[in-house]
């Protein structure tokens, strides 16, 4: 299988794996029977995972096992599918194997905020090394096509601006951010390793900030935290010097464009987000505009090795997956504020 893979900034190789991919089930090919293509979710209590499961559970031919074991995820974001004939939920921390039968594995398993992976770093880069390798392993095993969710963070603190898949990155390795950011290195590094080596089918795509409902309400990403502070009526606390910057996807697309990777013939990695970008300032000012005029906007102290600049270029998104967010910032806000308005118990004032 020949593949575009980076080799070095800007520079492109094709890189063919020395195997052939393991074969699937032999259900895949019966004769008479259609059997239902299993889809593994790992994280799929997550935010990003449960909204990645409701779309799934929408095509009849999915049967779709999640496994969580809820550190950041919720089976409130699964509520709706427990009991389902083809839903399944397994409490599991993918640092240990899993032993099942599966056609696809999107992994997404692994805590993706500072709070969380600051909290317990060693856990945060077992998830992303052994966690990867165990669902490597699983997916050689059974033949399965596996889709990892990689991260902006891979490029660090960029240096080139947008950020293009061939960008190495410029990345502290020995930062409090570091579990998280080298982490998902490693786990492309091993993506592509098993692919080579083994054949195994891959998909890699680097995630860039992503909002909607159901994200954690204190997880202490940006945007959160401010309609957080709208809703509660505190000021909105927008970190020195307010004019780094980020570019927010609604989960919506950015689910879109994690299906149609793994639907696709192309291993990646391929950056998903919204080029649209906004400094911090103007995110909270939005906010603001939008759900609580009356609150103010306070700078705080930044943490460090907050990356200054976040813009996806998506031009490969484009090209090899006809894929670009199509939800606005101040239409997605909104969405999410009903979603924290139902959750923190605050009514809309008329």
């Amino acid at each position: 299988m020949a593949t575009d893979s980076s080799n070095g900034n800007g520079h492109h190789q094709t890189t063919t794996s020395t195997k052939t991919p393991p074969t699937p089930s032999p259900l895949r090919f019966s004769k008479f029977f259609q059997s239902n293509m299993r889809i593994l979710v790992t994280g799929g209590a997550g935010f990003i995972g449960s909204h990645l499961v409701d779309r799934l559970m929408e095509n009849e031919k999915n049967e779709v096992i999640v496994a969580d074991n809820y550190f950041t995820g919720s089976k409130d974001n699964l509520k709706k599918w427990i009991g389902h004939p083809r839903f399944e939920l397994i409490r599991h921390d993918v640092t240990e194997p899993l032993l099942i039968e599966v056609d696809q594995i999107y992994h997404l398993a692994c805590p993706a905020s500072p709070i969380f992976y600051k909290y317990n770093p060693v856990k945060t880069i077992k998830t992303n090394v052994i966690g990867t390798l165990n669902m490597l392993g699983l997916a050689k095993r059974v033949g399965a096509r596996i889709l990892l969710t990689s991260t902006s963070e891979v490029y660090g603190d960029p240096l080139v601006h947008p950020q293009p898949e061939s960008y190495w990155g410029n990345v502290n390795p020995i930062g409090v951010r570091s579990c998280y950011d080298e982490g998902k290195r490693v786990a492309e590094t091993l993506m592509f390793d098993y692919h080579r080596q083994h054949g195994i089918e891959i998909r890699i795509a680097r995630i860039f900030n992503t909002y909607g409902p159901r994200m954690n309400i204190d997880d202490g990403r940006v945007v959160s935290n401010f309609i957080a502070q709208a809703l509660r009526g505190e000021s909105l606390t927008v970190q020195c010097p307010g004019t780094q910057t980020r570019s927010f996807c609604y989960v919506s697309d950015l689910v879109d464009g994690l299906i149609r990777l793994m639907e696709g013939p192309n291993t990646g990695p391929i950056n998903l987000g919204n080029p649209g970008e906004f400094t911090m300032i103007e995110l909270a000012e939005t906010v603001k505009e939008l759900i609580n005029p009356d609150v103010e906007i306070k700078m705080v102290e930044n943490t460090p090795d907050d990356p200054r600049q976040r813009k996806p270029d998506i031009t490969k998104a484009k090209e090899l997956l006809g894929w670009e967010p199509k939800v606005k910032l101040r239409d997605g806000l909104p969405l999410m504020e009903e979603n924290f308005r139902l959750r923190l118990g605050v009514d809309k004032k008329n």
